[in-house]
């Protein structure tokens, strides 16, 4: 069978489905399978505005709650953690001691099960921080959360009637990896590890679907270009596999660097309307293996790493600590910045009730 005649139903499908994409944000996940037990997971966070991003430290031992009224999750952090906060009311992003990382991005079409009071509720806000918190692996996460031992709860975005819609994936030391989304009320995990790659609309199994399409072309063809999510989904797919699996780390950090910045947004674009299709704001990256997590904001002209072999994550010494990323993340810091985090008072995850 010609090409032509292979693409004409797969582009019709592929059509069909580009209907739902029209409100995705521009976030997008990677991960990276290399030698020598190389796994590298990098993120991009792309929104309209500010987001108010802040990098904390979270040692072990800390109590928590799931922020949901008297009927709440609640918690003791079994591992720490450094993570990357939104608005400083909830994690968007981080990594924990294990070697276990959590992104979460925005997904238009996950609707969450109605409020049960029998069953405790877990604010969308600290959903992220309760996996870093609580498991080592994704394996270990997927078995505890596919019994829905809580209700996620989900609110505002801090300043806006934007309803938070999102979905949360999983990496670890391992490559292992796992998409967790809302459909239809219903929890629906993917849990494999060659689930390399997470934007957002249409939902993950659609994006699969999409991806299918531009596999048939090959990437050394044809890519596509523009900033929608299922577009993003296909570049991220074919370079992080495309990129040499190099033996020196840096080199193979070097390449995961490249693919997520080939799937950033220019700094200044947005789309009217659509507060979530925007600039890339900043991007982080994790050496899993190295436990080494970095981050790149499109605003200073540095990359700049945290060590958490460095990090006193105790519960007894261990010190909850910020680094203070400025308006817009314009604070300048460069190489190792672990030792400039500043002993501060941990926020508080936004309540929903």
């Amino acid at each position: 069978m010609s090409l032509s005649r292979l693409m004409k139903p797969i582009l019709a499908s592929v059509t069909a489905a580009a209907l739902f994409v029209t409100s995705a944000d521009a976030c997008t996940r990677a991960v990276y399978l290399g030698v020598n037990d190389i796994v590298i997971t990098a993120r991009s966070m792309d929104w309209r505005e500010d987001i108010q991003t802040n990098l904390w430290i979270f040692p072990r031992g800390m109590a928590r709650t799931g922020e949901t009224g008297p009927n709440t999750v609640k918690w003791t952090s079994k591992y720490g953690s450094v993570i990357a906060s939104a608005y400083d009311i909830s994690t968007s992003d981080g990594v924990n001691e294990a070697g276990l990382v959590a992104n979460i991005l925005w997904l238009v079409e996950s609707e969450y099960p109605k409020f049960d009071p029998s069953k405790p509720g877990l604010s969308i806000a600290a959903w992220a921080q309760y996996v870093l918190d609580n498991f080592a692996t994704v394996g270990e996460a997927v078995d505890a959360l596919k019994g829905e031992p809580f209700i996620i709860v989900s609110d505002n975005v801090p300043g806006t009637k934007l309803f938070a819609t999102l979905h949360l994936s999983l990496s670890d030391a391992t490559g292992d990896s796992a998409i967790f989304e809302y459909i239809g009320g219903k929890l629906v995990i993917h849990h494999d590890r060659k689930y390399q790659v997470m934007t957002n609309s249409p939902t993950f199994e659609h994006q699969l679907a999409l991806n299918a399409y531009w596999k048939e072309i090959g990437g050394t063809v044809m890519l596509p270009g523009t900033n929608r999510a299922a577009d993003r989904f296909a570049r991220a797919s074919f370079y992080i596999n495309a990129v040499p699996r190099f033996e020196d780390p840096n080199l193979a950090l070097a390449s995961v660097f490249s693919v997520i910045r080939n799937a950033s947004v220019p700094f200044g674009i947005s789309t009217p309307d659509q507060p979530n299709i925007s600039s890339t704001r900043w991007r982080t990256v994790v050496d899993h293996k190295r436990k080494l997590y970095f981050f790149e904001s499109a605003l200073t002209p540095n990359t700049f790493w945290v060590d958490l072999k460095e990090i006193d994550f105790s519960k007894d010494t261990g010190k909850v600590k910020k680094l203070d990323l400025g308006p817009n993340q314009d604070h300048t810091f460069a190489g190792d910045a672990t030792k400039d985090f500043v002993a501060t008072p941990p926020f508080k995850f936004m309540g929903v009730q």
